[in-house]
């Protein structure tokens, strides 16, 4: 997905709910400019003891920053993912060094799942699919699809449309790391 003319390149994070369940999963594809890199990086991660799902699209080292940072906001403000998202927004926007990272945030715990940018976006979507990086738009439409005409649980969803996004993204593969949260707290 593209944010204020900027499109991360170099991955897919897809989150989706489904009956209590939150699943996320991204691709393993790290490219600079039109060489692979890398194909089996891990960009999701569970945080928190595994309560929250974080995933990244972006510069690998700024997004290891902001797990980092964010990592820190879920300490200073535990069991509320959406205090530690907008805190998170608030610091990366105004700190003259946070506010050059070039990297989105994909979180999600089981009650909530936001995108969290360095524009100061915390946004929840209403239908409990969130996709960022350079396939996040195709991520969204298959994951979309997947929802309202088949049975798939939440990591079924993932599994399939980054399937779908590595035939159709030059920079998302088929390396795929899938985790989940069972919906409790």
């Amino acid at each position: 997905m593209a944010e204020s003319g900027i499109t991360y390149r170099g991955t897919t994070i897809l989150t989706v709910r489904r009956d209590g369940k939150v699943a996320m999963g991204g691709d393993g594809q790290v490219t600079v400019g039109d060489t692979i890199l890398k194909a089996s990086a891990k960009k999701v991660r569970k945080l928190q003891d595994g309560k929250v799902l974080a995933g990244f699209a972006g510069a690998v080292a700024d997004a290891l920053t902001l797990f980092d940072k964010f990592e820190a906001k879920l300490k200073d403000h535990p069991a509320n993912l959406k205090r530690a998202a907008v805190e998170l927004a608030k610091m990366w926007r105004t700190d003259r060094y946070l506010r050059r990272l070039e990297a989105q945030l994909a979180v999600a715990d089981s009650e909530y799942s936001l995108l969290v940018s360095g524009n100061g976006d915390v946004i929840e979507p209403d239908d409990g699919v969130l996709a960022i990086g350079s396939g996040g738009s195709y991520a969204m439409a298959a994951a979309r699809a997947l929802l309202r005409h088949s049975d798939l649980p939440a990591a079924g969803i993932v599994e399939k449309s980054l399937a779908i996004v590595s035939e159709i993204c030059i920079y998302t593969n088929r390396e795929i790391t899938l985790i989940e949260l069972n919906g409790e707290s």
